[in-house]
């Protein structure tokens, strides 16, 4: 069994900076900036012959609760109860500040084994940190550099000291894998053209929220999952970081990714927003199912229809959620004008899920995860080869393809080449000349005739290879 380590410290120690070099991939936002992390977040981490989990966390600072960096600390206040143990963090380039001070006395109360980590090691004046560390009373501190990767020897073996050789090689657990930094899954070949797999219920569900700043993501995923795991609050822009939330619906395993919100280009002036920004559209690719959050008080700016496009280009199934259901004075004439705003504003993925919910009351939210359900299936969805080439006599029979400079063009045969989100290989006569309107109008019929609705249709023109072209004719 794994143990569990919570990196804790005071802002701009470092400790996200270390938490990447464990996890051994820059999952973490890093910046010069005090105070980059808000949310903790925890990831499978490998320290040479030792495998735990590591939970970087946000800065130590002493505040009111009711504060942002009030909510901050109580969420380092769960990671300390949650690890068996505990890197505090120093900075050995600065030496020892009040806050140091007042934390390690948290820390030591809290009966957690302790290992003294003084990051920047290696920067000019740091052996005076290092001395003034002992003061503390948490034991030796250990001098290493998280960005250059030194002293992590000497780091594992304090690792060992802490928790006893038994605890620290205990039987490993099978890793969990970060899917932000994984490997996208787009679909998978099947040999036989015309099988049709059932849909599989067993594999874990990968789902991005998204949307502007202070529509309610951070408190939607804690109203699914029933517990505070995300900070929330009234001020906008809180989550910068895409944490992961793993989660279990009716035992399906799902694993939930929240993001920053995203705002205009034009508006983003500042590094870490941009890096913020960049950090939720990888968690975008790495998705299969997207729920986008829209304030039901002010749906459908321009930003959010933005964020939409994008989804449905990069080939998720895109799911919407109207948060903020319990402000609203008249919810069905509003309804109903939304769900007509929706068919009329993104028709490049007609029939999308959209459902009201209140992330607040938790109303709408079983409503909202059917969609998400029902909106999976279709995106997985495969057509046999015969069912599809039958479609396509009927479709050619009702509305053959236009004449292109007084030719007539030919489509032969089609077939699904993958799954995830549906992509069709139509074989014509001349794939550039084939009007665009055409394509769109077998895309809208795929859809409706075997029941597509919400995901995005992928539509690629072949044409068969003449054995004959290029070939000169002998002239006797």
């Amino acid at each position: 069994m794994t143990f569990k380590v919570a990196i804790i410290g005071r802002p701009n120690v470092g400790k996200s900076t270390l938490f990447n070099r464990l996890v051994g991939r820059k999952l973490a936002l890093v910046d010069d900036t005090p105070g980059v992390t808000r949310d903790r977040r925890v990831h499978a981490a490998k320290l040479y012959d030792l495998h735990f989990d590591v939970i970087d966390t946000a800065g130590f600072e002493d505040a009111a609760a009711s504060t942002l960096p009030g909510r901050m600390r109580a969420q380092t206040e769960i990671a300390i109860r949650e690890a068996d143990l505990i890197f505090f963090t120093i900075d050995a380039k600065s030496g020892l500040l009040p806050d140091d001070r007042t934390f390690a006395e948290i820390v030591r109360k809290s009966g957690k084994p302790v290992v003294l980590v003084a990051n920047k090691a290696e920067a000019k004046g740091a052996q005076g940190g290092m001395l003034e560390a002992w003061e503390l009373g948490l034991g030796e501190p250990i001098p290493v550099s998280a960005e250059h990767g030194q002293g992590m020897p000497d780091l594992r073996d304090a690792v060992i000291a802490a928790l006893g050789e038994a605890r620290a090689f205990g039987e490993d657990e099978e890793d969990d894998q970060e899917i932000a930094t994984g490997e996208v899954l787009i679909g998978e070949d099947i040999a036989d053209p015309d099988a049709e797999p059932a849909y599989d219920d067993t594999k874990p569900m990968r789902i991005a929220v998204v949307g502007r700043p202070n529509a309610g993501k951070s408190t939607l995923i804690n109203a699914l999952i029933g517990e505070e795991r995300l900070l929330t609050g009234p001020e906008a822009g809180i989550t910068r970081d895409s944490i992961s939330v793993d989660w279990d619906w009716r035992g399906r395993r799902i694993k939930l990714f929240d993001t920053a919100g995203m705002r205009r280009k034009a508006r983003i002036h500042e590094k870490l927003e941009v890096m913020s920004v960049q950090d939720g559209l990888r968690a975008i690719r790495f998705a299969e199912i997207v729920i986008i959050v829209l304030d039901a008080t002010i749906p459908f700016e321009k930003q959010d229809l933005q964020i939409a496009d994008l989804i449905i280009r990069e080939g998720r199934a895109p799911v919407i959620a109207f948060n903020k259901w319990d402000l609203i004075d008249h919810p069905q004439e509003l309804l109903a004008e939304l769900r007509e705003k929706t068919e009329r504003l993104l028709p490049q993925a007609r029939g999308i899920q959209a459902v009201p919910v209140s992330a607040e009351t938790g109303r709408g939210l079983d409503k909202l995860m059917d969609a998400v359900l029902k909106t999976h299936k279709v995106w997985n969805s495969r057509v046999s080869t015969g069912k599809l080439n039958r479609w396509l006599e009927a479709i050619l029979a009702h509305h053959p393809p236009p004449a292109v400079a007084g030719r007539r063009l030919k489509v032969k045969y089609v077939t699904q080449a993958k799954t995830r989100p549906p992509g069709f290989v139509v074989q014509c006569s001349r794939p550039d000349a084939m009007p665009q309107s055409y394509v769109r109008y077998l895309s809208n019929s795929l859809r409706e005739a075997f029941d597509m609705p919400g995901v995005p249709i992928r539509i690629a023109l072949r044409t068969s290879d003449n054995p004959f072209a290029g070939r000169a004719k002998k002239r006797g």
